[in-house]
């Protein structure tokens, strides 16, 4: 599933929610469904700053594509980080860096977030695009190098 297909069904399963109390408990249940980050992933260095809730964010980079798990302390927060790893996990550097993330918008979450969950949807998403750049350049060289 491309990126644009992804958001476009994200989009779709909150379209008939009218409710942002429905809305809460979606991006609520969507965390619980969110596969369990390995708890050796669960370090400092994985933690994503910005976030007023604990955010562990942890990449594999298999087959040119980037894969993300992730977890945090807090219900929402988890949930918010699901919908973001649901639309770029699986995709390859170029992909995600190039990424336009309308879905958050598109669904109302940028204006019925506090601003500090709002600042953490934010730190998530530029630490999975850092992630993106980073493995992006390491493409390239060992293209170079060939």
């Amino acid at each position: 599933m491309t990126i644009e297909e992804s958001q476009k069904e994200i989009i779709e399963e909150f379209e008939f929610l009218t409710d942002w109390m429905d809305k809460y408990e979606m991006i609520i249940q969507i965390g619980k469904d969110l596969p369990l980050i390995d708890e050796q992933y669960k370090i400092p260095e994985n933690l994503i700053k910005g976030c007023q809730s604990q955010v562990w964010l942890h990449v594999d980079y298999h087959d040119g594509l980037l894969h993300f798990t992730a977890d945090s302390d807090a219900l929402i927060t988890k949930g918010l980080v699901a919908l973001v790893i649901k639309v770029l996990s699986g995709h390859t550097p170029t992909e995600i860096m190039h990424a336009d993330l309308h879905f958050i918008d598109d669904i109302g979450l940028r204006s019925h977030l506090s601003p500090t969950r709002s600042n953490g949807l934010l730190s998530m998403v530029k630490q999975i695009k850092n992630y993106a750049i980073a493995y992006h350049v390491l493409e390239l060289k060992e293209n170079e190098n060939e």
